[in-house]
C-alpha cells in the first residue's frame, strides 16, 4: 500500500492528501489537508458546492467509495485506509462537512499514541 501524502505540497505547513478527483465536466487532483477537522483544500478542477466528487487513488486509480451514505446529506462516502489500521471517511459531496475517524481497536491506537507522545 502506497502512502497518500505529498510532501511537495503542504497545507498548514503538513503533507497534504493528494487524490485523483472527476467531477460532471472535468477530471484532475486535490490536494486535502491532512489535519481532522481542517477543510482546506487545492484542485486544479473547479468544484461547485454541493456538487458529488468522484475520487480515486492516485498510484493505481481504484475508486475509494464505500458502500456507506452521508448521514447529514445521503452522497457517497470516501474512506482512506490508515496505516496504524483503521480509516478517515469523508462525504464526497462539496462543501459537507462529514466526515470521521474510525479505529479497527482503539486499543491499539491508545498504546501506540502514549508511547509516542507519554502520559
Amino acid at each position: 500500500m502506497k502512502s497518500l501524502l505529498d510532501e511537495d505540497v503542504k497545507i498548514q505547513g503538513h503533507p497534504s492528501i493528494k487524490l485523483n478527483i472527476q467531477t460532471e465536466f472535468e477530471r484532475g487532483t486535490i490536494h486535502l489537508c491532512a489535519i481532522y477537522e481542517c477543510y482546506e483544500n487545492i484542485s486544479d478542477v473547479d468544484i461547485k458546492k454541493g456538487e458529488i466528487v468522484e475520487f480515486t487513488c492516485p498510484h493505481c486509480n481504484k475508486e475509494l467509495l464505500v458502500k456507506e451514505e452521508c448521514k447529514l446529506c445521503d452522497a457517497p462516502m470516501v474512506s482512506l485506509m490508515l496505516d496504524t489500521g483503521g480509516r478517515v471517511s469523508l462525504c464526497s459531496r462539496s462543501g459537507c462537512p462529514n466526515h470521521y475517524v474510525a479505529f479497527q481497536d482503539l486499543s491499539i491506537e491508545l498504546r501506540k499514541f502514549y508511547e509516542q507522545y507519554g502520559d
